[in-house]
C-alpha cells in the first residue's frame, strides 16, 4: 500500500484544542503543530505561506520572538534548540488557519481545517459561558453582600479569643 493510498484520519477535536495556545493576546496554533495535523513537513507549510505573502497579514500570522520561542519550547516539546529549528516558529490565528486551507489544497488540509475551526468555535463558546457565569456570581455577591456580611462577622466573633472572661472549671472540688 503506498503512502498516498492510506486512509486519511482527521485529528480529534480534543487533540486540536490542546494545541491552541495564547500568545500576545491571540489564540494561535504553532506552525509545527499545524504541519503535524496536516501531515506535511513544517518547512513545506512555511514555504507555501511564503509563496503567498498577501494572504497572511500580521493579524493572521506572525513570528515568535526569541523569548516567546524559548518559553514555548520549555512548555511544549517543539524542537531541540541545537539540532532542530534554526528560526523562531510562526504562529497562526484562526483567520490564518482558515487561509491555510486555500494554500494547502489537499483533501486532508480541508478535513483538518474543519476540525480546527470547530475547536476555535468551541473554545469561544466555553469562554463565553465562563464569562456569563462570572457575571452571575458577581451579581449575587452584590445582591447578597449585606446578608453574608453579618454571617462573616458572627464567624469572626466566634473565632476571636475572649479576654477577661473566666471559663468555669470542670471537675470535682476537693
Amino acid at each position: 500500500m503506498t503512502r498516498s493510498s492510506k486512509a486519511v484520519r482527521s485529528p480529534s477535536l480534543v487533540t486540536v484544542e490542546r494545541k491552541i495556545l495564547l500568545v500576545r493576546g491571540h489564540r494561535v496554533l504553532v506552525d509545527a503543530h499545524l504541519a503535524g495535523l496536516y501531515g506535511v513537513e513544517t518547512r513545506a507549510l512555511v514555504q507555501a505561506v511564503r509563496r503567498n505573502p498577501n494572504r497572511f497579514p500580521p493579524d493572521f500570522m506572525f513570528r515568535l520572538d526569541a523569548d516567546e520561542a524559548a518559553r514555548l519550547r520549555s512548555q511544549t516539546v517543539i524542537s531541540n534548540p541545537r539540532g532542530g529549528r534554526r528560526y523562531t516558529p510562526y504562529v497562526f490565528t484562526e483567520q490564518g488557519v482558515a487561509m491555510l486551507s486555500s494554500v494547502l489544497r489537499s483533501p486532508r488540509a480541508v478535513e483538518v481545517n474543519v476540525q480546527i475551526m470547530r475547536a476555535f468555535v468551541r473554545l469561544r463558546e466555553m469562554l463565553a459561558t465562563h464569562a456569563a457565569l462570572l457575571r452571575k456570581i458577581e451579581a449575587m455577591e452584590r445582591k447578597y453582600d449585606a446578608r453574608f456580611k453579618a454571617v462573616f462577622e458572627a464567624i469572626r466573633e466566634l473565632m476571636t479569643p475572649r479576654v477577661g472572661r473566666r471559663r468555669p472549671q470542670i471537675g470535682f472540688r476537693s
